[in-house]
């Protein structure tokens, strides 16, 4: 048995490739939607890519199933008919080689069984896979695909479709049927590896492993969601996994739609042409361009394009999923054009696909001065002479509600930056605004994206650990 974790590392992510070395053929697990990467890694194991199989309706990511579907005919697809009608994939109706999976069910790969786990709570449909290899002469799993479901450390999450998809009601119904879920899995052997969707980073829960993959023995002894739901009450287990989760980027909520009814077929990678300072020119002002700086912060609050959005390399997903709606055209600032090929991936993956074009960052300094501008920042220890200058200064902090419980300045209202964009009608869009978290990276990205909405922002380019004192709410 051949068995790969094909990590993305921006949306922290695994894919699985599980082949078997006598037929010749191999499955796909939870695929991303650039699909010939995993092409190559068959290949490289001397594999043919003959099936494919999601845990769940993704909301990070935009699936690869469908783009494998569409690319090869013969390619056998395996997805849950379980959690009722509103939780099956619609684009799926249409293709031959479908195979809709209940509680229990099982199919081979050449000579490795997988079996199908119905394990609602992260969302109604999940499916977890037991994988035997009885071509190795094994007759119990040697590992589980767990999906969202449980993690290194955690559990899947189960408040999104209320949190990301605006479904009320739902969070504590998926806490419940979670903890159900968990115990069913009492009866595992410890051997069993734990094989996870995603690892430290991911917003699909929010105590997540940096380990990439675990035992269930392991998980029995030291994953704090799994023990409380083996052995507290259902009461305790739902309060404590609804506590604490982060507040999930913009962009989750347009998954499970995209994921659900079909994403459009990429066919290949879009391939951006340079842009000169004309054709930013043509397109500068309309509210269906948007450009995405990826330069350092400095660089960037130093001078930029009026109207851009900050999103640096090691924030590029969160930000971008933050910020940006997928029906914008986009144009990236880089300062090296190889870097194109990446952040493309990046946009595809997580449902952005209309990028027109890309910017060398060293047309910023040829730019004529009214197509670009600079940020105004300032220093925690400058806060109370802007407030004392500013009575109507509003004082808005990005960071996430856990910190923001931990301590904060006075009167200052907390929007997390991943949620600013369904939120931006609870600021006033005529009041200056001082923004700030926890380093100034957050800050900087919220600050462009409030300026590119018409607001006078200041932001704090500084740690909240250098806030006085006498600015911290009692």
């Amino acid at each position: 048995m051949v068995l790969r974790q094909i990590p993305d590392s921006n949306l922290a992510q695994y894919s699985y490739l599980i082949g078997c070395q006598r037929s010749g053929e191999a499955i796909i697990v939870d695929p991303e939607r650039d699909i010939e990467r995993y092409r190559d890694i068959a290949a490289q194991e001397g594999l043919k890519i003959a099936a494919v199989a999601e845990t769940h309706i993704h909301a990070d990511f935009v699936s690869g199933a469908m783009e494998f579907a569409k690319s090869d005919p013969d390619i056998q697809l395996y997805l849950s008919a379980e959690g009722g009608d509103q939780w099956q994939s619609e684009w799926a109706k249409g293709f031959p080689n479908v195979h809709l999976l209940r509680d229990g069910d099982s199919f081979k790969i050449g000579n490795i069984g997988l079996q199908a786990i119905h394990t609602p709570g992260h969302t109604p449909e999940h499916m977890a896979y037991l994988v035997t290899d009885h071509g190795g002469g094994a007759n119990e799993p040697i590992a589980m695909l767990s999906g969202d479901f449980l993690f290194v450390g955690d559990a899947g999450r189960p408040d999104l479709l209320e949190q990301a998809a605006g479904l009320e009601g739902t969070q504590e119904i998926g806490a419940k049927a979670l903890y159900k879920s968990l115990r069913k899995l009492a009866k595992l052997p410890c051997h069993i590896q734990i094989l996870p969707a995603h690892g430290a980073g991911s917003s699909c829960g929010k105590a997540l492993g940096a380990v990439p993959n675990s035992t269930f023995g392991y998980e029995q002894k030291f994953n704090p969601a799994l023990k409380l739901a083996l052995s507290a009450s259902e009461e305790v287990f739902v309060s404590f996994i609804l506590g604490g989760q982060p507040e999930p980027p913009a962009y989750f909520s347009n998954m499970k739609h995209v994921n659900k009814v079909g994403p459009a077929t990429l066919g290949g990678l879009p391939d951006p042409v340079a842009m000169t300072l004309a054709d930013i020119a043509i397109h500068s002002g309309r509210s269906d361009f948007i450009i995405i700086d990826t330069r350092d912060r400095a660089s960037f609050l130093d001078t930029h394009f009026v109207g851009s959005l900050f999103a640096p390399k090691e924030k590029f997903s969160d930000f971008t999923g933050s910020y940006v709606t997928p029906e914008q055209k986009i144009a990236l600032v880089v300062q090296d054009p190889t870097q194109v090929a990446d952040f493309v991936r990046q946009l595809i993956r997580i449902g952005f696909d209309h990028i027109i074009g890309f910017i060398p960052a060293t047309l910023i300094e040829m730019a004529p001065e009214t197509m670009k501008t600079t940020m105004r920042t300032a220093r925690f220890s400058e806060v109370d002479a802007l407030a004392a200058s500013n009575e109507h200064l509003q004082n808005l902090d990005v960071r996430k509600a856990t910190e923001f419980a931990v301590a904060h300045l006075r009167n200052a209202k907390n929007i997390a930056h991943t949620r600013l964009l369904p939120r931006l009608l609870e600021l006033d869009l005529k009041i200056p605004l001082l923004v700030s978290c926890g380093t100034g990276m957050r800050a900087t990205g919220a600050a462009a994206f409030l300026a590119r909405n018409g607001m006078s922002v200041i932001c704090v380019n500084d740690k909240f650990e250098n806030a006085p004192q006498n600015l911290l709410a009692r």
